[in-house]
């Protein structure tokens, strides 16, 4: 169970994280309480949400009809890189996901700047889901009441605002009753989960019913390059199945579940896009769907010549959005708090309450932190952003499980990824490909962003990690100091 030095890295053995967060016991103060179920509602709860609800619209603007195409490049990609998941996940069943697998093989330093990413994918995804909460809400009240909020209260300044009110409320409710206990939390994101599904068929029935094989003609108008940018986009309407693995410490059976998980959330919501793509493009056409926000519900309201119809599905997109708000916060803490374990974040993180089993001051943090750019920010400005640093990620993710294939040949793992190493390569081909599509500003955004972090991690995770500063470790093992 100890750390070893590799070439100068310091990397913390899959033995060690485990029984540092007592995963197959009782996990470091948090409680068992989720079942398969539980989890894969949790898994759909963090993944269907603004992307498809808001995001169709931005990538049917780059792709046109053959958006149904760039969602299913979207999903190769992620099913290629879910396998990854699905195996290190039941190897390490932690908190920490890619953070603590990028740990256990590539090294602390690598570990941090995963975990930077991640801190961006979660941090900054739950302010511009929030921000998508919010335009449904508005047109949810214009269906029950004929009333909007005014745009002062509903819009950061970059969208004619002042503030973003309601992104700031659904972030607070969602702290709230993620610091009242797993097990609410986890009924409630399952509640939800099972809604937001409902309703997205109940699109599908009426959308249906308008199909035209007209409306998809030219098919790829804007060719290859509109397919692969649509796609770019299209994969932020994925991000959020990795989440599943922050729930290591508090899933039964988690060696088992969290492999099943991953792979049923892929396949049902794979699924699901495709057919919402097609369906909401045969019904009304490319142009008529393209950049406009609560698409779906402006679909039905036409198709069915009434507002009752829109305001269902703007009732189960507020729904839907919200289940996102609440899972993808889960993570964060999670992650902040693996993180705090291991000395390279402020230990508050890592505080575990003994009356309710949450980390609460953690969650409060997290909330605080990302109501700001909900509030005053657009949803434009934060998904390509997310969208790079998901797909980093995902890559070392792929890199992670040859490299504890080759190190950790004797690990117990639960689920192999299929045709090793074919499999995690085309996972980084696929990640790469998506990155380019996502163009060179963003990548040049992305490259300060890690830079950042890595001026972070040099000036306070490195000399402050606990697998440096163990006396017995640095005597046995000769990590490097």
């Amino acid at each position: 169970m100890s750390p070893t030095r590799t070439n100068g890295l310091r990397i913390k053995s899959p033995e060690q994280l485990v029984a540092e967060s007592g995963a197959d016991l009782e996990g470091h103060g948090l409680k068992r309480t989720m079942g398969l179920f539980q989890l894969v509602c949790f898994g759909v709860g963090a993944i269907v949400g603004t992307g498809i609800f808001v995001g169709l619209s931005d990538s049917v603007a780059e792709a046109g009809p053959a958006v149904a195409v760039s969602y299913v490049l979207a999903a190769v990609t992620c099913i290629f890189t879910a396998f990854s998941f699905a195996e290190l996940g039941g190897a390490i069943p932690v908190s920490g996901s890619s953070y603590s697998f990028a740990y256990a093989s590539l090294g602390e330093r690598t570990a941090f700047l995963v975990g930077w990413c991640l801190l961006l994918e979660y941090g900054v995804s739950v302010s511009a889901v929030a921000v998508g909460w919010s335009q449904y809400l508005n047109e949810l009240l214009h269906s029950l009441t004929g009333w909007e909020l005014p745009a002062a209260l509903s819009a950061g300044p970059g969208e004619g605002g002042a503030v973003n009110l309601p992104a700031v409320v659904v972030i607070l409710l969602a702290a709230v009753l993620l610091v009242r206990g797993i097990r609410e939390s986890a009924r409630a994101t399952a509640a939800m989960a099972v809604l937001k599904i409902g309703i997205l068929l109940l699109f599908l029935a009426i959308a249906f019913t308008a199909f035209k094989d007209g409306n998809l003609t030219p098919f790829a108008g804007a060719g290859v390059s509109g397919i692969t940018a649509g796609a770019s986009l299209a994969f932020f309407s994925f991000i959020g199945f990795d989440a599943v693995t922050t729930a290591g410490e508090e899933v039964r059976n988690p060696r088992r579940n969290i492999p099943l998980a991953i792979l049923i959330c892929i396949g049902v919501v794979t699924l699901l896009y495709v057919a919402v793509a097609l369906a909401a493009i045969g019904a009304l056409g490319s142009d008529a769907v393209a950049d406009k926000p609560a698409a779906l519900s402006l679909i039905v309201n036409q198709v069915t010549d009434s507002t009752v119809g829109g305001g269902i599905i703007a009732f189960g997109a507020v729904v839907a959005i919200a289940s996102v708000v609440l899972a993808v916060m889960y993570g964060q803490t999670r992650i902040l708090m693996s993180m705090s374990r291991d000395g390279l974040m402020p230990r508050v993180f890592e505080r575990v309450s003994p009356k309710t089993s949450t980390p609460v001051a953690n969650t409060w943090i997290v909330a605080a932190v990302v109501a700001v750019p909900a509030a005053f920010s657009s949803l434009d400005v934060v998904v390509n952003l997310t969208t790079i640093g998901t797909l980093a990620i995902m890559v070392v993710v792929n890199i992670a499980v040859i490299a504890l294939r080759r190190s950790e040949p004797g690990l117990r793992r639960t689920f192999r990824v299929p045709f090793h190493p074919l499999s995690p390569l085309l996972g980084v081909g696929f990640c790469l490909y998506l990155i380019w599509g996502t163009g060179w500003t963003t990548w040049v955004q992305f490259a300060v962003f890690l830079v950042v972090g890595a001026a972070v991690y040099a000036l306070y995770g490195r000399g402050r990690s606990r697998l440096a500063n163990a006396p017995e470790t640095a005597l046995s093992h000769g990590v490097s100091q």
